[in-house]
């Protein structure tokens, strides 16, 4: 069987964590963290860093396991060396259609709703959804037939989504120092924080999770690393410190652009404007579509390869046609096609069930970009623990110590899910007044697609 190319070198690692985690949601997340602190600014930095020691701390965790397992798709082989064949090829199966493409269709429609800001387009327009749709064609385009320009894309989209935020985390740190705003900022609170200051930030602390989302897809160019045991555990600290880094400085920046009352209700783009000008506003919408385009195209990478690394563990449907690599290109075209077409439903249910008056699904609308996180650090869970189990001639820090933060880490973050969501009953805000269940309609999915997977799965497979 033909192998990928070791294409990517370290920087692209580390571009891949950065330019996927960063998005849209540091833009915007800065508003509900003030919202959810009552404009206290200490609380909410406290949130931010909170967030990404969480994250850090599972980031260290997948390190430690990219330094003795390295075959194809990063945390599917560490499932795999853990807990088993079976294990692992129902992790791959969940990222393959519900965890990549969910993500990945819903950066294509916040991608096309920022360009469309630029020309006064509505985000529910049908303007929108057909500039979505083509923002995912071209991304697959651009992966299927140059994965080298994939690569090269990720790094350009990565340092130019930074130039926004450097500049608003200095320039809008000196000038909120030199008139006086930061300083007020961070010693008036505005009103009194959701359900008191622990309240208050536990609900920052959920406005920023989803911000941090999508390190994990780094793992998925594992085959095509140079020297992945040694430049992913890199790629993964040092990519995870510049997000906690860029994500704290730019909300103390953007707190020396405007009062924290004027932030709570009109957000960022005004900071911008105040500081930047007139222009301020429009040049932060292009930055951000940039962004996106970058975060977009991160996830690409991972849902276009999925496929491809079930059947090189001879799992799943169709295993002889997406093992195939173009000779020509050196991409997995077919896996790449599945990816696509996953991530063109998935764009349709996301459009239907959140962006329409009534919602098209009924009692199953639900998030497709928030919800699955619940399932995915879950699943992580059981890793950790067979490492602690397997891993005896490691010390303690890294057998256990580091293991059972990123296990704490996980809990937390699917307890802020299902918080964020609900998982009782709510009334919506659709003119129906229609009750919904999230959280429960979403497992349901969630379990027939694994269901269609157990269907699919290589009865003939010896697994352990």
């Amino acid at each position: 069987m033909e192998k990928l190319e070791k294409r990517y070198g370290l920087p692209t690692a580390i571009c891949m964590v950065v330019g996927t985690v960063i998005g849209s949601g540091v833009f915007f997340k800065a508003q509900n963290v003030l919202t959810a602190t009552g404009g206290n600014m200490p609380l909410g930095i406290i949130a931010w860093v909170i967030t990404g020691l969480l994250m850090i701390t599972c980031s260290l965790q997948f390190a430690s396991m990219a330094n003795k397992h390295a075959k194809v798709s990063g945390v599917v082989d560490y499932a795999e060396a853990s807990c088993g064949k079976n294990y692992a090829y129902y992790l791959a199966w969940f990222l393959v259609n519900i965890y990549y493409p969910g993500m990945t269709s819903v950066l294509a429609w916040v991608s096309a709703r920022y360009f469309g800001v630029l020309f006064g387009w509505s985000m529910v327009g049908p303007e929108v959804l057909a500039l979505a749709g083509f923002f995912l064609i071209a991304s697959y385009s651009m992966n299927a037939l140059s994965p080298k320009l994939a690569g090269k894309f990720q790094i350009s989209a990565t340092i130019i989504k930074l130039i926004p935020i450097t500049l608003m985390a200095v320039v809008g740190t000196l000038v909120g120092l030199l008139n006086g705003t930061l300083t007020s900022n961070f010693t008036t609170v505005v009103t009194e924080a959701v359900g008191g200051t622990g309240g208050g930030l536990f609900a920052a602390i959920v406005a920023t999770v989803f911000a941090y989302e999508g390190w994990i897809v780094a793992t998925s160019i594992n085959a095509e690393l140079k020297n992945p045991k040694k430049n992913l555990p890199i790629a993964l600290i040092v990519g995870s410190l510049i997000v906690v880094a860029a994500y704290v400085l730019y909300y103390i920046g953007v707190a020396g652009g405007a009062t924290n009352t004027v932030l709570i209700k009109e957000g960022a783009t005004t900071a911008f404007s105040n500081i930047f000008g007139g222009v301020g506003g429009t040049i932060l919408n292009i930055c951000i579509v940039i962004s996106c385009l970058g975060t977009l195209n991160g996830l690409m990478v991972a849902a276009t390869r999925g496929m491809y690394s079930i059947a090189c563990r001879n799992e799943g449907p169709k295993q002889d046609m997406f093992k195939q690599i173009d000779k020509n290109t050196n991409m997995v075209t077919n896996s790449s096609v599945w990816g696509l077409l996953v991530c063109g439903a998935w764009l349709i249910y996301f459009y239907g069930a959140n962006l329409t008056e009534k919602g098209w699904f009924g009692y199953f609308n639900f998030d497709s970009s928030e919800l699955p996180i619940i399932t995915i650090y879950a699943l992580y869970i059981p890793i950790f623990i067979a490492w602690m189990i397997k891993e005896k001639e490691l010390g303690f820090v890294k057998r256990f110590l580091i293991p059972l933060l990123a296990t704490a880490a996980c809990l937390v973050m699917v307890f802020a899910a299902i918080y964020a969501h609900g998982i009782t009953p709510y009334l919506t805000a659709k003119e129906n007044g229609s009750f919904s269940f999230p959280v429960l309609f979403y497992f349901i999915i969630f379990a027939v697609v694994m269901l269609i997977g157990a269907f699919l799965k290589n009865p003939k497979n010896k697994t352990k």
